[in-house]
């Protein structure tokens, strides 16, 4: 009988104690619902410049950039996306996710760590605006439960409407933007009513993370979740298909609202920073001081340039009426410690015309031929088997190369010109395409993205995504990840991590943050960095392309590279001294085409005013020769030793790493006995008062072609048999061929150049001992031109469809001669 009674008052008991427990354990310091107003003041943190200019003060987003509005001023299309991102149950939970919360418990119960995701919309009202910022970032059962009640509490006293407006008026959409109305003004420059269904989704997809989603700094990444957001408002119903479709093509136009705030680019770029950094609460509330790298004089001095070159630029003229340039990029960093000293990501933040808020420093931009250097750089290194030297020849010769989908490829140079044998040096300084291509078919893509990769192009996959035209620029980049790819060059090899943070400190005075210089991991031979610099500096190398004394030469030792993408939209300028890096980028922010507008025009005064102006009283550096370097005098035309026996007519002195000066002779030049009544090579029926010796230029077989169409005399040509061919020589399927166009070939007529201008070369070439006396070009069988002596070749204007090219001509016996046909298609 006793034991009846005494069990249920245990079990009562026991009960009560727990009851007790649980109410010490979640309910006691649970903050009431009305300390909402009492959560939102705090500490403003400040952006400083290296000298301790203020730039920014990022006050209390509450008192400042943010604009209560009524729910039904909020478009139903931004309410419905945040319900169907957030929380799609929204109107029939009870404020809070009974399943989650269950799932926190049985992880806790197995001993795991409770994470963050699969909150309510209530419940992150709860935990942003109740919870203290220690218990905010806290991953334990505890906090997951008050949360959940407090989020309980919300439902019970305020309604869904209300609890939806509170959210999407508190929510952190990104650059300093709390609340709908903030972020509607912010990235579209309109007021949150006025926002359509494709503004709406990407804005909705910010607050998950708003700096990894900014579509200021990371558009694709941004438009990438703004599909998310509308595949699952198609989920659940509140769009069709259709809908989600035409709002994700939608082009949206960014732009940004004046406020107070010097370098904005920059300040963005940091609060980024920050934010993978620091929780929001120490940003918002402790009164950060964040002293940056930038040097705020360079950073005025850069945008001054800017808007004044471009103005240049947009001036009309008789040779360019409209260049249709608007945009322009600057990025500084030391290359010695990796600290970034300028950002200027466009000539004004605040422009909505030019998508100005957008950052193109870390846009993704083809570098056109900026990104040969790294090119060059991984065929010079010793280590490889073949290694290249500046005193290599390459020719830069019509040339047809294999695409991985088994299509010609066909370089072509700026200059739409081809130049014979080149030397390396000369071949990277004038930037032609064809010798570029070249070495890296070469070294193969894998060597060159993997340097580039270690040199600090974060863009860059595996090679299967790229032909041999990313050595011409064929791979998106960043401006920054240039310049400090460039860095590496001026460092003497050792990588250069870009910098921008140096200290943090809180409103107490307390050290939060401190940068310590570490040095660089080396990504290339010091002495390859250095031949390159050598190249890069050189401006007799680069006259042939950009005459001497252009804008690439500063009052100082510099290396300097330009690149400008084959459809005008990118021009670029990255240069370096030892102690200061800088790259220039002009072009649109839409992609809109420039007119005529070149790196050496448009990107090279930027940067040539820009380094002439930030290093004026600052000593100039010399660039430090590294140990392990011969120097040797070569063959000018060859890049080999000149032969005594024939001396070759020019030489220079190069340089090179130990061990890869070249040993073999050079043959392009050689003695020959001429007949000085035929020109002919004389024999031994030549009389001796007409035998003269001369030194003649011997070209390899593909590059006699290019001798021909150049007027370069070669000895190539010379023989001693001068009688005509007789008929019973015989003819072969090679007599007469056609050089021009390659079989299969596909061109493709641009629309932002005239059509007269787009021309391709039709030639042909008679086999060995075959003597023409007239020849003739078709196409389509109809004849485009005639000829009586070579060179046999017409330029012919692209013209759409599939075309046959034929050669036909008669030998001296009267002979007739016809060429394989060559088809090609010409895309409209």
């Amino acid at each position: 009988m006793r034991k009846r009674i005494w069990i249920p008052l245990l079990v009562t008991f026991l009960a009560l104690g727990a009851a007790f427990a649980i109410r010490a354990w979640l309910l006691v310091d649970l903050p009431a619902l009305d300390t909402l107003a009492s959560n939102l003041s705090a500490h403003s943190t400040k952006i400083l410049d290296r000298h301790g200019r203020l730039l920014y003060t990022m006050a209390d987003p509450h008192a400042g950039r943010h604009t209560s509005i009524l729910l039904s001023e909020i478009p139903l299309a931004c309410r419905r996306a945040t319900i169907a991102t957030e929380d799609a149950n929204f109107y029939s939970n009870p404020g809070v996710d009974v399943v989650a919360i269950i799932r926190a418990v049985w992880i806790n119960l197995r001993g795991g760590e409770v994470l963050s995701g699969g909150s309510t919309i209530t419940q992150q009202l709860a935990r942003n605006l109740l919870l203290s910022p220690q218990e905010r970032t806290q991953r334990t059962l505890a906090r997951k439960l008050r949360e959940s009640i407090l989020a309980w509490r919300l439902a019970r006293a305020y309604t869904k409407d209300q609890i939806l407006q509170l959210y999407l008026n508190e929510a952190y959409y990104g650059n300093l933007a709390y609340g709908i109305e903030a972020a509607a003004q912010t990235y579209f420059s309109k007021h949150a009513g006025e926002l359509d269904l494709s503004e709406c989704a990407l804005l909705t997809g910010l607050p998950q993370s708003p700096a990894a989603y900014d579509p200021l700094a990371n558009p694709q990444v941004a438009r990438d979740r703004q599909a998310v957001v509308l595949d699952l408002m198609t989920k659940q119903g509140y769009i069709t298909a259709d809908d989600a479709r035409l709002a994700k093509v939608e082009s949206l136009h960014f732009a940004a609202v004046p406020f107070p705030i010097q370098a904005p680019h920059w300040v963005m770029y940091v609060r980024a920073w920050l934010e993978d950094h620091f929780t929001p609460e120490a940003i918002y509330r402790e009164g950060l001081i964040v002293t940056t790298t930038l040097d705020l004089d360079w950073q005025n001095a850069a945008q001054d340039i800017v808007q004044r070159r471009l103005d240049e630029l947009r001036q009309p003229g008789e040779s360019a009426p409209s260049r249709n340039v608007n945009n322009a990029a600057v990025v500084a960093l030391d290359p010695r410690t990796g600290e970034i000293l300028t950002m200027l990501g466009s000539p004004d933040y605040f422009d909505l015309k030019i998508s100005g808020a957008v950052n193109a420093t870390l846009a993704l931009r083809q570098p056109g031929s900026s990104i040969k250097p790294i090119t060059y750089a991984a065929a010079l290194d010793p280590r490889s088997a073949d290694p290249l030297t500046a005193a290599s020849m390459i020719l830069d010769v019509r040339t047809s190369f294999t695409t991985k989908e088994g299509e010609p490829y066909v370089p072509r140079n700026y200059d739409l010109r081809y130049h014979g044998p080149v030397l390396a040096r000369e071949a990277l300084a004038s930037s032609y395409n064809l010798p570029a291509v070249k070495v890296l078919d070469q070294i193969g893509l894998d060597t060159m993205i993997r340097l580039a990769r270690q040199m600090g192009i974060s863009t860059f996959s595996d090679s299967g995504r790229y032909g041999l035209a990313l050595t011409l620029g064929g791979g998106e980049v960043r401006l920054l990840d240039m310049a400090a790819a460039y860095g590496a060059f001026a460092s003497g090899g050792l990588r250069v991590e870009p910098v921008a943070v140096t200290r943090v400190t809180d409103a107490r005075g307390q050290l939060r943050y401190q940068w310590v210089l570490q040095p660089g991991d080396r990504v290339l031979d010091e002495r390859v960095a250095y031949l390159i610099t050598s190249i890069l500096s050189d401006d007799k190398a680069r006259a042939p392309a950009f005459g001497e004394g252009s804008m690439l030469k500063i009052d100082r030792p510099a290396a300097a590279k330009t690149g400008t993408t084959s459809d005008w939209r990118d021009n670029w300028t990255l240069g370096y001294t030892p102690d200061l890096v800088a790259g220039v980028w002009v072009g649109n922010a839409d992609n809109q085409p420039m007119e005529n507008v070149s790196g050496i025009t448009g990107a090279g005064p930027i940067w040539h005013e820009f380094m002439q102006t930030v290093l004026l009283g600052r000593p100039a550096l010399d660039f430090r020769e590294p140990p392990g370097l011969a120097r040797a005098l070569v063959c000018a035309m060859s890049g080999l030793v000149p032969n005594p026996d024939s001396p070759c007519p020019h030489t220079r002195t190069e340089l090179f790493i130990e061990g890869t000066q070249p040993t073999q002779t050079d043959t392009f030049y050689r003695r020959f006995r001429i007949d000085a009544a035929t020109g002919q090579l004389a024999d031994v029926n030549t009389p001796p008062n007409r035998v003269v010796e001369r030194i003649m230029l011997v070209l390899p077989a593909e590059a006699l072609e290019w001798a021909s169409d150049n007027g370069v005399e070669t000895a190539n040509d010379l023989t001693t048999d001068r009688r005509p061919p007789t008929s019973d020589q015989g003819l072969r399927a090679s007599e007469l061929d056609l050089t021009h166009p390659d079989v299969g070939t596909v061109y493709q007529i641009s629309p932002v150049t005239p059509r007269e201008t787009q021309r391709i070369a039709v030639s042909a070439q008679a086999g060995d001992g075959i003597q023409l006396t007239t020849l003739t070009l078709w196409v389509d069988d109809q004849l485009i031109a005639t000829f009586r002596e070579p060179p046999y070749r017409v330029l012919w204007t692209l013209q759409p469809g599939m075309h046959t090219f034929t050669a036909r001509g008669a030998d001296r016996n009267g002979r007739e001669l016809v060429s394989p046909p060559v088809t090609i298609t010409v895309l409209p």
